[in-house]
């Protein structure tokens, strides 16, 4: 049973964490192979399992050493039917696979105290590359097609879904539609190109803008994911449609989705200064509260974002 599916605890404030860069950190710092960057075909594997647990039990101790909450991510990034062929993934394994991931992530969460709390997130990419949308995806069809995923989870224990790496409004209006249905707390991260517009050259105003007016608000809040903070900094203001993100989680490098596509060696970029820059975001933007990395992260970047932004959140 869900937790906190009716009253998700990270939106009363206070600081929240989440980990980072999952697949580049065991391919790149662990050498395991992921297939097609895919975290879910890890779980049948013992050696697999046991690689992921240490890798979240290392981020949820972190957590606690800060007394922060903790978002827990299932591994269903690309458990879903675009993905199939890829995989060789029939659609029940598929299911399966979102079932128990979710299952795994419980197992953790209660290896840890509950307070401050972990709250279980069903992950949903998007249909397509996220790093270059092959075609745009109209709203009614991304309802369609996220329902089957969106119904799996929400059987489960999960608390919420989170249509991470977005790059097209259309596609998040249909998830958080299909979410909403289900009865599921939805959040949608949206991914920025350098210039800090989607990769669609959607402005990231213009896609929260049309995600809240298309489902009447229905998204909890928003967040930014796979990008480095210069590349969205200077389109951030003091507005209404800035105040709806509350979610960081950026990546260590400052190359483009393009550049980092065609890298062969980790960028892991300067942990310090990339908590810096949090620093600097969480000051000009103090509604911020739920901090992670992306690719090329790992426990070191999270551990001193941690430290940098802890302060905000003294009692």
């Amino acid at each position: 049973m869900s937790r906190y599916r009716s009253n998700l605890p990270q939106l009363a404030g206070g600081l929240f964490l989440s980990d980072g860069g999952i697949e580049t950190d065991l391919i790149f710092n662990h050498g395991i192979d992921i297939r097609e960057f895919a975290a879910h075909t890890l779980l049948p594997s013992a050696d697999g399992r046991a690689a992921m647990a240490n890798y979240f039990r290392e981020f949820l101790g972190l957590a606690a050493e800060q007394n922060a909450g903790f978002i827990l991510d299932s591994q269903t990034w690309k458990a879903h039917p675009h993905w199939a062929q890829d995989l060789g993934a029939t659609p029940d394994e598929l299911r399966d696979a979102n079932i128990e991931s979710v299952r795994f992530i419980a197992g953790l969460r209660d290896e840890f105290p509950d307070n401050p709390p972990i709250v279980l997130c069903g992950v949903i990419g998007p249909r397509g590359d996220a790093y270059a949308p092959e075609a745009r995806v109209a709203a009614q069809e991304a309802q369609d097609y996220h329902a089957q995923q969106v119904e799996w989870l929400a059987g489960t224990e999960v608390d919420m879904i989170c249509g991470t790496t977005y790059t097209q409004s259309d596609e998040a209006i249909g998830l958080a539609r299909c979410a909403a249905s289900a009865g599921m707390p939805v959040v949608i991260s949206f991914t920025v190109e350098t210039d800090g517009r989607l990769p669609t050259g959607q402005s990231l105003s213009d896609a929260i803008h049309a995600v809240d007016d298309a489902t009447g608000g229905a998204v909890e809040y928003f967040g930014v994911n796979c990008a480095h903070p210069d590349h969205f900094f200077d389109v951030l203001e003091e507005s209404d449609w800035a105040r709806r993100i509350r979610a960081l989680r950026c990546n260590a490098s400052r190359q483009s989705h393009a550049e980092l596509d065609a890298c062969e060696i980790l960028d892991d970029g300067d942990p310090q200064e990339l908590a810096g820059q949090y620093e600097t975001l969480i000051s000009s933007m103090p509604w911020l509260n739920v901090f992670g990395g992306c690719c090329g992260t790992d426990l070191r970047h999270v551990r001193h974002i941690a430290s940098a932004v802890s302060s905000k959140f003294a009692a």
